[in-house]
């Protein structure tokens, strides 16, 4: 297909995707098949029948006539030869340049300078042996709360898939390599989160009780631009049935977690379809309580944002 990320056409997921594998070689000395007589190809197909359907894996087993063991260790070699490949197809702010990134989300509501929506998403796990209680979230179930940041397209930019279920999204954030960086002044651009953030100079939230006028318009562009990360969130979750719910341990769910991100952009970048149309409404697993003090700053840039683009 046309790359929708350079002016040239080119299959950027097959460029991409060729110069990770000569760069890491990852599937290839991953995926070894010296104990088992399964292909490297058919090792790869196990583990996507998981990714996709989540079943148990005895019954994977089952319908590929191989053992529980078998496809426990394809999996596992699978997704760390993806995670592998985190860094070549989860660039923030994406492959494409930033003018691009911001006409794309411009384009939904008219939000100027927009590089990415910011969201958090739980993802249940079973009960861990080790810290247990960390990973009870609010509506008392255990998950891993992963950050995700999205571009217009769908594709996810940036994701965070390490923290317990009791950690706050705006912790997250804050802890961050990105928070770093945008704080050095390395991004030109902002990113879109709901209340459950601070309002900071690039990271902008919504007027907690807008005025009519400016600040409603504001609220009414910012929700429906902001809503390309729900939907994102909606896409990956259908198209990997396994994220709704890990049963393995926390630290094997955050690795699984980040090899079905890496799948899911390049299923984005190769146009696939999405198995079933996402709920862009909120997270019903998600919720955001106490959120955090506004930054001076940040408030200035939202109202200066206000008064010059939704007069």
């Amino acid at each position: 297909m046309a790359c929708p990320f350079l002016e040239e056409p080119v299959d950027v997921e097959a460029q991409i995707l060729r110069r990770a594998l000569r760069r890491e070689r990852a599937l290839y000395c991953s995926c070894d098949t010296s104990r088992t007589s399964l292909s490297s190809v058919h090792i790869i197909c196990i583990a996507l029948c998981f990714f996709a359907n989540g079943s148990f894996l005895y019954n994977i087993g089952d319908a590929e006539h191989v053992s529980k063991v078998t496809v426990c260790r394809a999996v596992r070699n699978v997704t760390v030869a993806l995670k592998r490949l985190l860094y070549s197809f989860v660039v923030f702010p994406g492959h494409r340049p930033t003018r691009f990134i911001k006409e794309g989300f411009h384009k939904i509501a008219g939000f100027p300078g927009v590089i990415g929506c910011i969201d958090g998403t739980h993802i249940p796990i079973i009960a861990p042996s080790v810290n247990e209680g960390d990973y009870v979230n609010r509506k008392s179930f255990h998950s891993i709360n992963v950050q995700i940041i999205c571009d217009a397209a769908n594709i996810i930019t940036n994701v965070e898939a390490k923290w317990p279920g009791s950690v706050h999204d705006s912790r997250i954030f804050r802890e961050c390599t990105l928070s770093t960086k945008f704080g050095h002044g390395e991004f030109t651009g902002y990113l879109l989160g709901d209340r459950g953030y601070p309002c900071l100079p690039y990271l902008l939230t919504p007027y907690p009780d807008p005025e009519p006028g400016p600040q409603q318009r504001y609220n009414l562009a910012h929700c429906r631009t902001k809503a390309r990360v729900e939907m994102t969130i909606g896409m990956l979750k259908a198209r990997f049935q396994c994220l709704q719910r890990l049963r393995v341990t926390p630290e094997r769910a955050c690795d699984i977690i980040v090899a079905c991100v890496i799948l899911h952009n390049i299923a984005t970048i190769r146009g696939e379809h999405c198995p079933s149309e996402p709920n862009i409404s909120s997270d019903p697993n998600h919720e955001h309580p106490d959120p955090p003090t506004d930054i001076q700053d940040g408030r200035a840039v939202r109202d200066t944002i206000c008064h010059n683009h939704f007069l």
